[in-house]
């Protein structure tokens, strides 16, 4: 996939959503696959293109390293915690697959990648065609490093390969991290989605899946004001899926 493909269609009509929560450096892509309402959208195409560290965004590709190269069984391996006190208290307990998505627990994939070990670590981040593909010095921290990147285009073209299970893993494992990427659903749709922050960019990506077919988005946006700025990325995404209504308009 092209970092800007030509059927990526400006929506300028969008910015004002960033604007009002005061995203000024932001880009939003969108790629809608519902029959009857297909597009593929982006708001500020040049940073689209851009690759950004994944942050833990990238806990989505890497669990399912983790499932095939066999360091983790299952979503119910519990995965000892070492004692060591962490600023997120949720991380601060022992953990499964299910629980290290859900907190985005770091250390649980910096312990997951130590297992991988660099040369499979690469070698699956070459399989997938991941970003820029690179690991940089450090297993344990290169997607939070700036070693790996990624666009925001590209953040949808692998989550759409996941929603079709056509990457090349075990369908059972692809299944599995769909199933720990949700993050709630009504009667007639499900989302799934991942957050990222490495300090100073924030992400929000993943998919709307509806009766008509699934809505991907991928969302990253600078963080000056780090914490504060962090509740935006969900905020713009939101907007923007109520309008496509992808998402049920809030109560």
């Amino acid at each position: 996939m092209s970092a800007l493909a030509g059927d990526w269609q400006p929506r300028p009509d969008w910015a004002g959503i960033l604007a009002e929560q005061g995203a000024e450096n932001a880009t939003l892509v969108i790629l809608d696959q519902r029959e009857g309402r297909e597009g593929r959208w982006v708001v500020n195409p040049e940073r689209a293109a851009e690759r950004l560290s994944p942050a833990s965004t990238f806990k989505v590709p890497h669990a399912l390293f983790a499932l095939d190269a066999g360091v983790v069984e299952d979503e119910f391996e519990v995965i000892p915690w070492d004692g060591q006190e962490r600023d997120v208290p949720a991380w601060n307990q022992d953990q499964t697959l299910r629980s290290a998505l859900r907190y985005s627990t770091v250390w649980v994939f910096q312990r997951l990648a130590e297992q991988i070990g660099a040369e499979r670590e690469r070698a699956y981040l070459s399989e997938i065609g991941y970003g820029n593909a690179t690991l940089g010095d450090d297993v344990e921290s290169f997607w939070l490093d700036g070693s790996l990147r990624v666009t925001a285009i590209e953040q949808v073209d692998f989550l759409e390969r996941l929603y079709a299970m056509a990457l090349p893993f075990a369908e059972a494992d692809q299944r599995l991290v769909k199933d720990i990427m949700i993050n709630e659903a009504g009667r007639d749709w499900i989302l799934r989605a991942k957050s990222g922050w490495d300090g100073q960019i924030g992400w929000w990506v993943g998919w709307v899946e509806r009766s008509g077919g699934p809505v991907f988005f991928a969302l990253n946006l600078d963080t000056p004001r780090r914490l504060a700025d962090l509740p935006k990325r969900e905020a713009i995404t939101r907007a923007v899926l109520h309008r496509l209504e992808a998402l049920p308009a809030p109560q």
